[in-house]
């Protein structure tokens, strides 16, 4: 028996439950791959897993996933021919950030492009990863959003430092509520990006910035280090990075970025 419950889900969200066509497994490869199986599926359909076995994260990392120690699962979104999807995975990243804030989370901001960090007395740590994943035809363009959100501390080592929704929220907060409360901040996130783009979330999006206006290291794959002054993004999403030679504006691509 999943441990989502989409009846009792459907009472967590209350008027908006009808926006929304929630799956839940036991277990799957990916819920992103779930979802994209399902040709013709409708916007709003949510596939949420307690485990997943190849779950895929930004730059083909993985994402594993257990019902005690994370949530989750992917969302299926469409926008119309001719809307400009740049800064999407950003808008999500604003979601979340309401989302958790709205819970009683502490200390949680925003990395760019796609990641939630959770800060503490060592620096920052992610707390949950965005993977965007768009196809189009000409009746506009189809998004898959998978979300991956640790629950617990994962053990175990890491590319960066990592932490648990416990360490921001005391005593943790019920999987039912926390995907209510995302499902319900991200209706409010892409309707209004559906309709007036990342524009309007952008002032948003820098006060939870981690970095802004903070002296930042850029790395790239294959690439020197580059140094400046975070300067936030613009209207589709691009990093703005201050340097001797000018504001540079930075696409999303194989980009780390850290602390000076």
């Amino acid at each position: 028996m999943p441990l989502i419950d989409p009846v009792l889900l459907k009472t967590r969200l209350g008027n908006l439950a009808g926006r929304f066509d929630v799956d839940a497994l036991d277990a799957c490869d990916s819920t992103s791959s779930e979802l994209l199986r399902r040709v013709g599926a409708p916007a709003g359909s949510v596939v949420v897993a307690d485990r997943q076995s190849a779950g895929r994260g930004r730059r083909g990392r993985q994402w594993l996933s257990d019902p005690a120690a994370s949530l989750t699962f992917s969302l299926l979104w469409r926008l119309p021919a001719g809307h400009r999807p740049g800064g999407l995975s950003l808008a999500v990243g604003v979601a979340l950030l309401r989302a958790l804030t709205r819970l009683g989370a502490a200390g949680v901001c925003l990395k760019w492009p796609n990641d939630v960090l959770l800060a503490g007395d060592g620096g920052f740590a992610k707390l949950a990863g965005i993977l965007v994943e768009l196809t189009s035809d000409r009746r506009g363009t189809q998004a898959c959003i998978g979300i991956g959100i640790n629950l617990a501390t994962p053990a175990g080592e890491f590319a960066q430092p990592v932490a648990g929704l416990e360490r921001a929220i005391a005593g943790g907060v019920e999987r039912h509520a926390l995907l209510a409360a995302i499902l319900t901040a991200l209706v409010e996130v892409l309707d209004t990006f559906t309709v007036d783009g990342f524009a309007a979330l952008k002032t948003e999006w820098e006060r939870g910035h981690a970095w802004q206006d903070r002296p930042v290291r850029l790395l790239a794959d294959g690439e020197g280090e580059r140094s400046g002054i975070c300067r936030g993004v613009d209207a589709d999403g691009a990093l703005l990075l201050a340097t001797a030679a000018g504001v540079e504006r930075i696409l999303a691509g194989d980009l780390s970025l850290r602390a000076a």
